[in-house]
């Protein structure tokens, strides 16, 4: 009996080069596309100004313009015949497809939510394109399962590449959520790898990097007990994300229960978020600029305003989701985090600014979405800390991930006996 002959290496197919080839056309496409997005969310968000970031700093003429903006996003679902429920960024990247028909509603709709100051942020309308790219030309070209797959998630990685304006950030973001195994993983991480870096070179090259080094924090000196207090600080981490579930399914249940028409439903929470703009105004948005203004701040906002500006923001991203506004859910994650961040340093001033607040802006979005290691990644670059200061943040976050994984565990686990203990339906 002859002995079977190895499959030859994936790199040795002419299908993975063609998927090579689709990267890169996807990074060149993703990078524009970002180009064009968030300039557009810039200039049309130039209404808003948080000069005044303290108490009833807005303007009560800003609840006009959100409520407008709820009005805009009702109408446009109707008129773009978007269902109800949409999938999710995490649900998008495990499953590896788009549907193409939702990009320009998604597209249309979250750049109407986010220039109203809905508490979203851009990477589902960027997420969405791009992959919807990918899956539109593995139709097209008639790939297998696998393939189509691979190619979707590299137009994500194409959006995504000028956006987190890193390829190491972006690839470890859609490799933890998508987690493709085996030959996958290596035909992924190549095509990723080749669509990020496309975006990021045509990205910077027209606007630089507009997320690296965005928030400055205090250099401080690394200690041992500092890795105890990443456990604590991952472990307060799930006490906040626990409270904005909570806050989320609230909400939700509330939008649920009194049944409004679509277009009044999303105008409605255009005008609730806003009246939370005019009393606060760092709650509108993604949350990116206003993080920084907050870490600004550090000292003189008061614990009383940083608390409430946490419950705050929860408050408003909740809305925002329940009410029918498009967004992703990152950016306001991290500005809940890094604002706890800035708490924990005012209630105990002996903890260094700089280990709370990293610690924290990445624990919080790290607990929400199983992708821990990107959130370590993510704030090292965006606030420039040591090698050393990384340790405490990814006990942190690893703190953070695990004990939430083991509620949801505990969770389902008590609903499975109780399914088992209950009796049989009657018929």
């Amino acid at each position: 009996m002859s002995d079977s002959v190895p499959a030859p290496p994936f790199t040795q197919n002419r299908e993975f080069w063609v998927l090579v080839g689709y990267g890169i056309a996807l990074g060149v496409f993703g990078a524009f596309v970002s180009l064009v997005f968030m300039g557009v969310i810039d200039l049309g968000g130039r209404w808003y100004d948080d000069s005044n970031h303290g108490w009833f700093g807005g303007h009560w003429w800003w609840v006009g313009v959100t409520a407008a903006a709820g009005l805009v996003v009702g109408v446009l679902r109707r008129l773009l015949r978007l269902p109800e429920q949409l999938p999710g960024l995490i649900t998008d990247l495990q499953e590896g497809k788009v549907d193409p028909r939702l990009v320009p509603g998604v597209t249309l709709v979250s750049a109407v939510s986010l220039i109203g100051g809905a508490s979203l942020g851009p990477e589902k309308a960027l997420g969405t394109i791009g992959g919807g790219a990918g899956s539109w030309i593995s139709r097209r070209r008639r790939l297998n399962d696998e393939d189509s797959q691979l190619n979707t998630l590299s137009g994500f990685a194409g959006a995504y590449g000028g956006l987190f304006s890193s390829t190491v950030i972006v690839v470890m973001f859609i490799m933890e959520l998508a987690r493709p195994g085996g030959q996958r993983f290596g035909k992924a991480l190549v095509g990723q790898i080749v669509a990020s870096s496309v975006s990021f070179g045509v990205y910077f090259a027209i606007a630089g990097a507009v997320f690296l080094d965005a928030y400055r924090v205090p250099q401080y000196g690394y200690e041992d007990w500092q890795l105890l207090a990443g456990v604590a600080l991952g472990l307060f981490a799930v006490v906040v994300v626990a409270l904005l579930v909570a806050i989320m399914q609230l909400v939700s249940r509330v939008f649920e229960t009194v049944k409004l028409p679509g277009v009044v439903r999303t105008t409605l929470g255009g005008t609730l978020f806003g009246v939370v703009g005019v009393i606060l105004p760092l709650t509108m948005f993604t949350g990116s600029d206003q993080l920084g203004t907050v870490l600004d701040g550090a000292g003189t906002l008061g614990i009383g305003l940083l608390i409430v500006l946490v419950l705050a923001k929860q408050f408003t991203f909740a809305v925002s989701q329940a009410s029918g506004f498009i967004g992703g859910p990152i950016f306001p994650a991290l500005f809940i985090g890094g604002t706890a961040g800035v708490l924990v340093h005012e209630v105990l001033p002996g903890m260094p600014l700089g280990l709370t607040f990293t610690c924290l802006l990445a624990a919080v979005p790290g607990a929400l979405a199983p992708a821990p290691f990107s959130m370590v990644l993510l704030t090292a670059f965006v606030t420039q800390i040591g090698a050393l200061q990384t340790a405490p943040v990814l006990i942190a976050v690893v703190t953070a991930f695990l004990a939430t994984e083991a509620v949801k565990y505990v969770v389902a686990r008590r609903r499975a006996d109780a399914a088992e203990g209950s009796p049989p339906t009657a018929t």
